[in-house]
C-alpha cells in the first residue's frame, strides 16, 4: 500500500526530495526489557523535508508508516510522530518478539537503521531439594536449588549463616522453546550439631530482577546425643550448709528428665537429698555425702553423663586469747576459749578442726596471735614467779621475827614488843634470810 503511493508521486518531487535528503539519516538504539514489559523504539532524523519514516518488525511487517498504523496489534502503540521522529511502543513483550527492528527513512535511496530489542527471560522462584527432617549429627546433607526460564542463564549462590559457599556445583540446560534456560546447583556438607535451626540460602541473582534477587530458604533441623554438665552453687562445700547441682544438658531431641545417682548407686538419703527436674539439692551437708555424683541424660539418639566430686569441708574455727588467773601459787591457771564461727545457713557445728577447711579463706594470721599470746603468758608466769619469792621471803622474817618474842612473853603482843625492843643478846638474835 505504502509504495503504491510512493508510486503514485509525480517525478518532479522525487528529484526534489533527493536533491534536498542528501546530509539526512535515521538515527535508532537498541533496547532491552524484561519479559512481560514494554518497549519503546524511537527513530529521530535531524533533518528532514519532509521525508516519512517507517518502523517495521524482525519479519520486515511494516508496524507504522508515519502515523499511519499498518500491523492490527494491540501492544503496539503510537508515541510520537513528526518529520523529526517516530517513537512506537509494545507492550507485554514476549519472548518471540525478540530481534532486530528497522527503521526506514524513505529518501532516494531508501536510507535505514537498524535497533535490536532484546528481551530477558525472568527467572522463576527457585526451589530447595534433597532435605530430610530430622538429620542426624555426622550424616551427609546434598540440597540442590532450581531455577527455570532465565535468558541469559542465571547465576546461583548459596549461603549459610550469611557466610558465602563457594564449593558448589552448578549445571545449566536450555529449556524446550530453545531460548531460556534451567539452571540448578548442589551443595554438599556433612552436618554437626552447630548447623541445627541454620539458615540455608539459595540466592538467584540476574539483570532482570532490578538488583533484588529470588531466594529460597532451607533451615535445618539437626538430631544429637545430650552433651551434660555439672554446676555447683558453691565451690566451697562446708557442714551444715546446703548445696543445688545443676545437671545442664543439651540436646535434640531435648533429654528430659535427668538421672541422678551417688557412687554408681541410688541416692542414699531421699529426705536430705532431693531431685527438682534437673537440680540436686542436698540439705545440711556432713561428711557422710562425700562422693561422686553421677548425672546423666538420655534421648532418641543417644545418652552422655557427667560426673561431679563433693568433698564437705569442716567449718572455720577462731581461738580467743588466753585469759590468765593469777594464784599465789607458782602454778599459773590457764583457761582457753574457743568460739565457733559458722556462715548464717550453717545447721550444725564441729569441735574437730580440719586443717584444709580454712585453706583459701580470708581471716586473721593465727601464727601472729598465737607468739602473742605466748609472750603474754611467758611474761605473766615470770610475774607470778617473782610473787611467789616476794611473799615466800615476807612470810619467812615474820614468822622468824614472832618466834623470837614468844620465848618469855605472856601473850603475843608482849612477845612483839620484847622482841623489837629487847636489845638482850641483838647479836645473838640476828638471821639471815638468802
Amino acid at each position: 500500500f505504502f509504495l503504491c503511493n510512493l508510486s503514485l508521486e509525480p517525478a518532479a518531487a522525487s528529484k526534489n526530495k533527493v536533491k534536498g535528503s542528501q546530509g539526512q539519516f535515521p538515527l535508532t538504539q537498541n533496547v532491552t526489557v524484561v519479559e512481560g514489559g514494554t518497549a519503546i523504539l524511537t527513530c529521530r532524523v535531524d533533518q528532514n523535508d519532509n521525508t516519512s519514516l517507517q518502523w517495521s518488525n524482525p519479519a520486515q511487517q511494516t508496524l507504522y508508516f508515519d502515523d499511519k498504523k499498518a500491523l492490527r496489534d494491540n501492544r503496539i502503540e503510537l508515541v510520537r510522530a513528526s518529520w523529526h521522529e517516530l517513537s512506537i511502543s509494545v507492550s507485554d513483550v514476549s519472548l518471540s518478539d525478540e530481534g532486530q527492528y528497522t527503521c526506514s527513512l524513505f529518501t532516494m535511496p531508501v536510507k535505514t537503521s537498524k535497533a535490536y530489542l532484546t528481551v530477558l527471560g525472568v527467572p522463576e522462584k527457585p526451589q530447595i531439594s534433597g532435605f530430610s527432617s530430622p538429620v542426624m549429627e555426622g550424616d551427609l546433607m546434598q540440597l540442590t536449588c532450581k531455577t527455570s526460564g532465565s535468558k541469559p542463564a542465571a547465576d546461583i549462590r548459596w549461603f549459610k549463616n550469611d557466610k558465602e559457599i563457594k564449593d558448589v556445583k552448578y549445571l545449566k540446560e536450555e529449556d524446550a522453546n530453545r531460548k531460556t534456560f534451567t539452571v540448578s546447583s548442589t551443595l554438599d556438607f556433612r552436618v554437626d550439631r552447630s548447623d541445627d535451626g541454620v539458615a540455608v540460602i539459595c540466592r538467584v541473582d540476574h539483570e532482570s530482577l532490578n538488583a533484588t534477587p529470588q531466594v529460597a530458604m532451607q533451615v535445618l533441623e539437626i538430631h544429637y546425643t545430650p552433651s551434660v554438665k555439672i554446676i555447683p552453687s558453691t565451690p566451697f562445700p562446708q557442714e551444715g550448709q546446703s548445696l543445688t547441682l545443676t545437671c545442664e544438658s543439651k540436646g535434640k531431641p531435648l533429654p528430659e528428665p535427668v538421672l541422678w545417682t551417688k557412687d554408681g548407686a541410688e541416692l542414699p538419703d531421699p529426705d536430705r537429698m532431693v531431685v527438682s527436674g534437673r537440680e540436686l539439692n542436698i540439705l545440711f551437708l556432713n561428711k557422710t555425702d562425700n562422693g561422686t555424683y553421677r548425672c546423666e541424660a538420655t534421648n532418641t539418639i543417644g545418652q552422655s553423663s557427667a560426673e561431679y566430686v563433693l568433698i564437705v569441708h569442716d567449718l572455720p574455727t577462731t581461738l580467743l586469747p588466753t585469759t590468765i588467773i593469777p594464784s599465789l601459787t607458782t602454778a599459773p591457771v590457764t583457761t582457753t576459749v574457743a568460739i565457733t564461727t559458722s556462715p548464717a545457713t550453717s545447721a550444725t557445728t564441729s569441735s574437730k578442726r580440719d586443717p584444709n577447711s580454712l585453706a583459701g579463706q580470708n581471716g586473721p594470721d593465727h601464727a601472729l596471735i598465737g607468739g602473742i599470746v605466748a609472750v603474754v603468758v611467758f611474761v605473766t608466769l615470770c610475774s607470778i614467779f617473782l610473787l611467789g619469792r616476794y611473799l615466800a621471803r615476807h612470810k619467812g622474817t615474820y614468822l622468824t621475827n614472832e618466834a623470837k618474842g614468844a620465848e618469855d612473853a605472856p601473850d603475843a603482843d608482849t612477845a612483839i614488843i620484847n622482841a623489837e625492843g629487847s636489845q638482850v643478846n641483838a647479836e645473838e638474835k640476828k638471821e639471815y634470810f638468802i
